[in-house]
């Protein structure tokens, strides 16, 4: 989806793992490998946003990992689902993300993009493969896959 603000925008990522492996995508855009996730639209939260471009870039709804919201919807609303991380960072010289990171699980590796999506690759990683300098996954990107993992296997 194109930015819908000038500034500063959400988004909402999932480190989806399998196993001993997460999923990353290598961005055609920026080149570099990122967690499956995207722009929150107008019409959702973070929680639908992120399983929506998951769910688009992968084929993969994943099963979010972490303690559910204890509270029934009522007439106030409802409890979302709470990230693991939340970062802000620089897309350009004057647009900036703020995004959710959540963790998840998948019982298949199998990937089956949604048509027209666009992407340089996907590599199911294990911990030692994000610390392998021939893959150049970033420093922040691993640090959450490795958590994903530990989260995934508790």
């Amino acid at each position: 989806m194109p930015h819908i603000h000038e500034k500063i925008e959400y988004a909402a990522d999932i480190l989806v793992v399998n196993g001993d492996a997460v999923l990353l995508r290598m961005h055609d855009k920026y080149h570099v490998w990122l967690a499956p996730g995207g722009h929150v639209e107008l019409d959702e939260d973070m929680v639908e946003a992120a399983l929506r471009e998951t769910k688009e870039e992968t084929g993969i709804l994943p099963k979010l990992v972490g303690d559910a919201p204890s509270t029934a919807e009522d007439d106030l609303g409802r409890e979302l689902f709470l990230p693991r991380y939340i970062n802000r960072h620089r897309v350009s010289d004057t647009h900036e993300h703020i995004s959710f990171i959540y963790f998840g699980t998948s019982d298949t590796r199998e990937l089956n993009p949604a048509p027209g999506e666009k992407t340089d690759g996907f590599k199911w990683f294990t911990r030692d493969e994000l610390d392998d300098p021939q893959y150049g996954v970033s420093k922040r990107i691993a640090m959450y896959a490795k958590a994903a993992l530990d989260a995934a296997t508790k």
